[in-house]
C-alpha cells in the first residue's frame, strides 16, 4: 500500500505541475493581443489544444489511476483515465491511457489466456488517498504474494455494482468485461448495432466507445465531432460526467427534439400524433407540400407595367414551372431559376408588343433594348409580387407549422385529426425531423446569404473608416495646437497613415473559438465524425432520416433493445431501421450479462415480459441480494407511496418513484423533499419519473406505481432500474404477470 501511495503522490505532483503549465501557457497566448494573422492563427490553435488538455486534466482529478499490470518481463505499467508522461528528455509513460493498447491486457487477461501478465492490480482511491489494493495472480506459477490477493477477481466489480447510486452515471473504466472490451474497441467504420437487456451495461459501453475512438482517429474526430443522441434531457443530465471523467470534453449530447438550430421542443404529442409524424411516408406528404406552393394561376395574373397589362395564365407559368423543376434543385435554391423563366416572358410579351414591325412580323429590338426591357421589368414589385405568390421564399418552420394547421388532404381524415395543431403551438420531438425534412426540401437561397454577408461587410467597413476619420481628425487638432515648426509633432503616425478600412476592419472580425461540437450544434448540415445513439429502438423512421443526415460516412454506434420498444413511432427491428441506408451491411452484437439488475428483480421483470413473449430469454443477472421485491395493493395511493418511500429509501443512495405523469402532483404533495418535472434533478434522493424519463437510468430503490396503466414495454423498463431494493403499489387492476406476488 505504501509504495502504491508514492506512486500516487508522484503522479500528482507531476499533473499538478502540467496543470500549472498549461495554465500559464493559455494565459501568455491569450495576452499576446494584436498579432499578425499568422501568428493569431497559430495562438488560437494553442489556446484551443491547451485548452482543451487543461479541462482534461481538471476532469481526471479524483481517481486518476486505477490499476497496474506487471508483465512477466518484470515491466510494471500503471492504468489511468489519460495517459501521463514525465518531463524528461523522453517524455517517458508514467501512466498509461486506458485506451492504449498495451493497456489492453489489463481488461482481457485471464488465468487461461494472461496474455504476458504476471499479475493484475485494482487500486481503489478516495481522492488522492490509495484505500485498497485487488491483486490477481494469473502466473499461477508465482508463488509470490501480496496479502492483497482477490481469489475471484471481482471484489472491484461487485463492490461497484453495490455501491450506492449518485444520480449521475459513473464511468466503468476500472470495472470493463471481456465483451464490453471488444464492442468499445470496434473498428470505427460502418454502422456497429450494440443490442442489450437491462443492466448489460450498454450506455456504458458506447460512452466508452466515444471515448475510445477519440482517441485512436483523434485528428479526424476532433474536426468533425462525435455525437450522442439520448432519449430526453433527463438521461443527458444523467450520463453528462462520464465522457469528461475519462479526459473528453469535445461531444455534442442532444436529444432528437435539439437537432435542429434554433428549436427546442418544449410540447408533447399525443401517441398517436407521434405515430403519424414519425412514419417514413411523412418525407413524401411534405414533398407534396412544397411542390403545392409552387402554384399556378386562378386563372390569370395581371400585372401591370409601362401602362400596360401583361398577363400571366396557367400555360405560361406551367411551362416556367416544368423548366425550373427540371433543375432538381431544392425549392428556396430553385426560385432565381423561376425568376428567371417568369421575368423572360414577361420580357417577350413587352418586346413583342413595342418591337414587333407591323409590315413583316419582325422585332425591330436589339440585344441591348431587351435587356433594358428586362431590368426595368425586374424592377417592377407587381413582377415580384406574382413571383412571391407562385414560388414564395418558405422557412422550414412556416411550411410545417402551415401543414400542421391543415394536413386534410395529404394524409387521412384519422391521422389528420391526430396532428392537427395551431400554428402557435410549441415545438415537438416529433416536429423536429419534419422540420428537418422541410430544410432539405426547400434548401436556401444563397443569394439572400450572400447578401446580408456583403451588407455586414459594408457595415465593417463604414466602421471602420470612420474610427481612422476620427483619428486623422484628433491628429490634426493635435497639430493645431502646436506652434508652428514644432519637431514633436513632424513624427507623429495615425492609424491612417498604416492601414486602411478594409484591413482594419480585417483586424477587428470576430473570431469563432467555438469548439467543433459547438459549431456543429449550431449548424444543421454538420457532418459528424460519428454518431452513438442510445434508446435506438425508440426512434421514429423520420427521426432516422435526420440522423442519417448528419452521418454520410455512416459512422454508427447504435445500442438499445427492442424489448423496451415503448414509442407509438419506434422501429424496434434493426434491419428495418437500416436497410433503408446501409442495407444488411451492419454488424450486430449483443451484450448478454445484466449486471444492474439483482435475480430476484429480474425474474419478476421477465415475468412481464414472457405474458405476451413466451421465448422471450432476458439478460443473465451476475448477483442475487436475496431481498424479494414486494406488490401490494392499497386505496390511499399517496399515503402508501409516502410510507413505502420511508421504508425503501436507503441510508445512502438514490430512489425512484416511477409513476404516470398524471399522478404526479398528488404524489409529490406526499413526498417530502422529491424532485420532478422534465429536468428532474436527479441528485436529489427522490426523484418522481414517468416511464419513459426513467429509460437508461438507475436507482438503488424503486416504488412502481401503478402497473396496470403502463404498457408492457414501459412496466419492463421502470422494473428493472433498481439495483437493490423493488416496490410495486397499485389501486387498480394488476397485470396477469404481478398477481402471482401481490400481497408479498
Amino acid at each position: 500500500m505504501h509504495g502504491e501511495q508514492e506512486f500516487i503522490d508522484g503522479l500528482y505532483a507531476r499533473v499538478d505541475a502540467l496543470r500549472g503549465a498549461t495554465e500559464d501557457s493559455v494565459t501568455d497566448a491569450l495576452g499576446q493581443g494584436n498579432t499578425p494573422m499568422q501568428a493569431r492563427l497559430e495562438r488560437d490553435i494553442l489556446v484551443a489544444e491547451r485548452s482543451g488538455l487543461l479541462a482534461a486534466l481538471n476532469a481526471v482529478d479524483g481517481s486518476l489511476c486505477f490499476g497496474r499490470i506487471d508483465l512477466t518481463s518484470g515491466v510494471r505499467h500503471h492504468i489511468g483515465r489519460i495517459g501521463v508522461r514525465a518531463d524528461d528528455a523522453d517524455l517517458t509513460p508514467i501512466l498509461i491511457d486506458w485506451r492504449a493498447e498495451v493497456a489492453r491486457p489489463f481488461y482481457l487477461a485471464t488465468g487461461h489466456t494472461p496474455m504476458g501478465l504476471r499479475r493484475r492490480r485494482h487500486l481503489t482511491t478516495d481522492g488522492r488517498r490509495v484505500t485498497a489494493l485487488h491483486d490477481e495472480i494469473l502466473d499461477l506459477g508465482d508463488a509470490t504474494r501480496t496479502g492483497h490477493e482477490d481469489p475471484t477477481g471481482d471484489a472491484v466489480l461487485l463492490a461497484a455494482l453495490n455501491s450506492a447510486r449518485t444520480g449521475r452515471m459513473n464511468d466503468i473504466v476500472q470495472t470493463i468485461q471481456a465483451e464490453q472490451d471488444e464492442i468499445i474497441r470496434a473498428p470505427h467504420r460502418g454502422v456497429l448495432v450494440v443490442e442489450g437487456g437491462p443492466g448489460t451495461g450498454k450506455t456504458a459501453v458506447a460512452l466508452h466507445r466515444a471515448a475510445y475512438l477519440l482517441y485512436e482517429h483523434r485528428e479526424l474526430l476532433a474536426k468533425r465531432a462525435v455525437l450522442i443522441v439520448g432519449p430526453n434531457p433527463a438521461f443527458l443530465g444523467y450520463i453528462g460526467e462520464v465522457l469528461p471523467s475519462l479526459g473528453e470534453t469535445g461531444v455534442l449530447l442532444a436529444t432528437v427534439g435539439e437537432l435542429f438550430p434554433g428549436v427546442k421542443a418544449t410540447a408533447t404529442d399525443s401517441r398517436a400524433a407521434a405515430a403519424v409524424k414519425g412514419r417514413a411516408d411523412m418525407a413524401d406528404v411534405l414533398a407534396r407540400v412544397v411542390r403545392d406552393w409552387q402554384s399556378l394561376p386562378d386563372p390569370v395574373i395581371a400585372i401591370e407595367h409601362d401602362r400596360e397589362i401583361l398577363m400571366l395564365d396557367d400555360g405560361l407559368v406551367r411551362m416556367a414551372r416544368d423548366r425550373t423543376r427540371e433543375a432538381q434543385l431544392p425549392h428556396n435554391a430553385a426560385r432565381e431559376h423561376f425568376e428567371g423563366h417568369i421575368l423572360n416572358t414577361l420580357t417577350e410579351m413587352v418586346a413583342e408588343r413595342i418591337g414587333t414591325d407591323p409590315f413583316d412580323g419582325s422585332n425591330l429590338l436589339d440585344p441591348s433594348d431587351i435587356t433594358q426591357i428586362r431590368d426595368e421589368l425586374a424592377e417592377n414589385p407587381e413582377v415580384w409580387a406574382a413571383i412571391d405568390q407562385l414560388w414564395p421564399r418558405l422557412t422550414p418552420q412556416y411550411l410545417v407549422a402551415d401543414f400542421l394547421a391543415d394536413p386534410v388532404g395529404y394524409v387521412s381524415d384519422d391521422d389528420a385529426d391526430a396532428i392537427r395543431r395551431p400554428v402557435t403551438r410549441a415545438w415537438t420531438v416529433a416536429d423536429v425531423p419534419l422540420l428537418d425534412e422541410a430544410a432539405e426540401l426547400l434548401g436556401s437561397d444563397d443569394r439572400v446569404v450572400r447578401a446580408r454577408a456583403q451588407r455586414e461587410r459594408a457595415e465593417q467597413v463604414s466602421f471602420a473608416q470612420g474610427v481612422l476619420d476620427v483619428s486623422f481628425a484628433s491628429r490634426t487638432f493635435e497639430f493645431e495646437d502646436k506652434e508652428e515648426g514644432d519637431p514633436e509633432g513632424s513624427e507623429v503616425l495615425s492609424a491612417h497613415d498604416i492601414i486602411d478600412a478594409e484591413r482594419f476592419a480585417e483586424r477587428h472580425e470576430e473570431e469563432d473559438h467555438r469548439s467543433a461540437a459547438e459549431r456543429a450544434a449550431a449548424d444543421r448540415t454538420w457532418a459528424f465524425g460519428h454518431i452513438i445513439v442510445d434508446e435506438a429502438q425508440e426512434l421514429s423512421p423520420m427521426a432516422w432520416r435526420l440522423l442519417m443526415r448528419r452521418s454520410p460516412t455512416r459512422s454508427m454506434t447504435l445500442v438499445g433493445d427492442p424489448a423496451q420498444t415503448a414509442e407509438a413511432a419506434g422501429v424496434g427491428s434493426w434491419s428495418e431501421i437500416l436497410a433503408p441506408y446501409v442495407e444488411d451491411r451492419f454488424t450486430h452484437t449483443r451484450l448478454g450479462v445484466n449486471y444492474r439488475t439483482p435475480a430476484e428483480i429480474m425474474d419478476l421483470a421477465a415475468a412481464v415480459v414472457r405474458a405476451e413473449n413466451p421465448d422471450f430469454e432476458p439478460p443473465s443477472s451476475v448477483r442475487s441480494t436475496g431481498v424479494r421485491p414486494w406488490v401490494r395493493a392499497t386505496d390511499d395511493l399517496p399515503g402508501a407511496a409516502a410510507k413505502a418511500v420511508g421504508e425503501l429509501a436507503p441510508a445512502e443512495g438514490r430512489l425512484a418513484v416511477i409513476a404516470p405523469r398524471d399522478l404526479h402532483r398528488r404524489l409529490a404533495a406526499r413526498l417530502d423533499g422529491v424532485t420532478a418535472g422534465d429536468e428532474p434533478d436527479l441528485t436529489r434522493t427522490v426523484v418522481l419519473l414517468d416511464p419513459r424519463q426513467a429509460k437508461g437510468l438507475e436507482f438503488d430503490s424503486v416504488l412502481v406505481v401503478e402497473p396496470g396503466r403502463y404498457g408492457t414495454s414501459d412496466l419492463y423498463v421502470a422494473l428493472t432500474r433498481a439495483t437493490q431494493r423493488l416496490g410495486v403499489l397499485h389501486t387498480g387492476a394488476l397485470p396477469l404477470s404481478l398477481a402471482g406476488v401481490a400481497g408479498e
